[in-house]
């Protein structure tokens, strides 16, 4: 990454500063540390630094103003967070400094072997400790605030200088890094680092200090091919020839630059490439994967110095390896019911699918699932996402869908207390009834699911169920007269039909208009399952008569009187004189008294059949 953005995204969050006056990290190229300082590792505190180190009072517990300690543990205080040092090493140990009650210098340290007239990078991370989540400090926080200064080697001459401004507790723990760039002066090869608490002590001033470290710094060297990249790739049955680099330097700090090639094949293990000290090398041939990198130092003496060179960028040329498909396995599906084959899905490739093993017809692109359309042999070819190596090994991966009966679920209605033969016929499989059975038909009799499973040749399996029910049979549960009609009454449901004479049947279930008598009624399936009877005397008393010899209608009587053992009927007039009186079927009045017909007039009617009264009125009409 860019050391610029880098800088750029680490001071622009959450840090509250003031001032950063010359703060700043190499804006070049780097070399290889000359100096570290990460404090030791340990589980107990200490060793304390040398006296010429630091003023403040080494202590072996929680620091208070004024002290300090060096632990791998930063929750000192309670109020403190509780973390590692920076580097996220549990037993990694931190400098921990509780500022003392007046401003001042807490931590200073020669750095020599440097060299003259030389740019260099000091870095450090830093970090307020104060836990805000504790509320120990409540409002009256004190932030951290520390001055970096890089003074000569006499002390007398400040060569560079920072301060870090206002950084406030957080509430959760955040390592800040920190970095000043400066200069040696002729005649100078050491100088002198001071780490200074601008604040005052009190609650919220603690710190953390860790990983100090010195780098020269150098130009911005980059080193890029013909095309401009700064990486390469080829594939494995590829090589790459006369690969020409070159190292791009921006010029601002060396005035007339000198380079060392490096290679290695790790990319941590470096060795001087004899002889290539230009800005340019040329390889003839690279069939590993390899890196590349030059030191650059202003004096051709120092480029093997590490106080004194940078680093470029590295330029790496990777080998693409193929990556085969990892198949899914061979499928073998019955009637369809799988219809894709597949490989295992790896980031790290593409597959594309083709009907041949070498050549044929591409089929598919960038899937690894295909749907064949028929039998056969299918092949998967990988193409590595990165370097675009395709695969010239294809796996094959067969698909043999078998052919299966189509079988359709039925239902089937049968009359109550019926059977019916449920069956199949077809070749080459076996048959497998719920029932047990293993014929290519069962009879059954009782309504329900029956389930036949076949299995082919080809060891498919297919199944279909049959729906047994019933057609309802008509049970009558009432049959009542209104006046001369006939209303029939079933206690079940279903396709039924009505007649009263067995030949004509009506989808309704009443008759009107009937004259008196016996009737049987017909209640029908009409499926053709059964027909039910039951007979019926209908009692009609009519309501006038007309005894003038017409024939038409000269008699009152009562139809279906006959059908009766109990019978008995009295007529009278209006003043209650029985006029006629008979138990005898069938029954008959003419309207005569003696002999004399009556007159004009209604008379009045009582009729006994079997316990049932009837009684009413009847105009006698001439």
């Amino acid at each position: 990454m860019n050391k610029t953005l880098l800088l750029y995204l680490i001071f622009g969050f959450g840090v509250h500063t003031t001032s950063q006056a010359q703060l700043g990290f190499c804006q070049g190229n780097s070399g290889d540390a000359i100096f570290e300082e990460n404090f030791g590792q340990g589980t107990t505190n200490g060793p304390p630094l040398p006296t010429n180190v630091t003023s403040y009072e080494f202590v072996n517990q929680a620091p208070l103003d004024g002290q300090y300690t060096v632990s791998s543990n930063l929750m000192q205080l309670g109020s403190f967070h509780n973390t590692t040092d920076h580097t996220g090493n549990a037993n990694g140990k931190a400098l921990i400094v509780n500022a003392a009650f007046d401003s001042g210098l807490f931590y200073q340290i020669p750095i020599g072997g440097l060299c003259i007239n030389n740019s260099y990078e000091f870095s450090a991370f830093l970090m307020n400790v104060y836990d805000t989540r504790s509320d120990v400090c409540t409002s009256n926080e004190i932030p951290v605030n520390v001055k970096f200064e890089i003074f000569d080697e006499t002390n007398s001459i400040s060569l560079a200088e920072g301060d870090t401004g206002n950084i406030f507790g957080t509430s959760s723990p955040i390592w800040r890094p920190f970095a000043l760039t400066f200069t040696t002066l002729p005649g100078q090869d050491s100088v002198i680092l001071k780490i200074s608490n601008n604040g005052v002590g009190g609650c919220g001033n603690d710190l953390a200090i860790d990983d100090i470290v010195f780098k020269s710094c150098g130009d911005l060297t980059e080193i890029v091919n013909e095309s401009g990249e700064n990486n390469l790739q080829f594939c494995e049955n590829e090589s790459v020839t006369d690969l020409k680099l070159k190292a791009n330097t921006e010029f601002s700090i060396y005035n007339s630059p000198n380079y060392q090639w490096q290679n290695s094949q790790d990319g941590e293990n470096w060795s001087n490439i004899p002889g290539e000290t230009s800005d340019e090398l040329i390889i003839p041939e690279v069939s590993t994967n390899q890196f590349y990198r030059t030191l650059v130092a202003e004096n051709i003496s120092n480029l093997n110095n590490t106080a004194c060179n940078s680093i470029s960028s590295v330029f790496e040329v990777n080998l693409v390896e193929f990556i085969d498909p990892v198949s899914l396995g061979d499928v073998t599906s019955c009637g369809g019911e799988i219809t894709s084959i597949a490989v295992q899905s790896n980031p790290n490739i593409s597959v594309d699918w083709y009907d041949s093993p070498t050549g044929g017809v591409f089929l598919e692109e960038n899937s690894f699932i295909y749907s064949p359309e028929s039998n056969g042999t299918y092949f998967a070819v990988a193409t590595t996402t990165g370097g675009n190596c395709s695969n010239p090994n294809r796996v094959a991966i067969q698909y043999t869908d078998f052919d299966t009966p189509n079988l359709i679920d039925e239902t089937i209605t049968i009359c109550e207390n019926e059977n019916v033969t449920l069956s199949e016929n077809l070749p080459d499989v076996q048959y497998l009834w719920s029932n047990g059975e293993t014929g290519n038909f069962i009879t059954v009799d009782s309504p329900g699911a029956y389930n036949l499973e076949l299995t082919t040749v080809d060891g498919c399996t297919v199944s279909k169920t049959y729906f047994i029910e019933n057609y309802t049979n008509p049970v009558i549960s009432n049959i009542i007269q209104v006046d001369s009609s006939l209303i029939i009454e079933l206690s079940t449901e279903g396709d039924f039909s009505y007649s009263i004479d067995g030949i004509t049947f009506q989808n309704q279930p009443v008759f009107e208009k009937l004259t008196g008598g016996l009737y049987t009624i017909y209640v029908r399936e009409n499926n053709g399952c059964k027909i039910v009877t039951e007979d019926f005397v209908l009692i009609v008393i009519p309501e006038f008569f007309t005894p003038n010899g017409d024939n038409i209608n000269d008699v009152f009587q009562i139809g279906g009187d006959t059908n009766f053992d109990d019978f008995e009927v009295i007529i009278f007039d209006r003043f209650g004189k029985v006029l006629i009186k008979s138990n005898q079927a069938p029954f008959q009045w003419n309207g005569t008294y003696n002999g004399r017909n009556m007159p004009l007039d209604d008379y009045w009617y009582r009729i006994k059949i079997n316990d049932k009264i009837y009684s009413g009125n009847i105009s006698l009409i001439r």
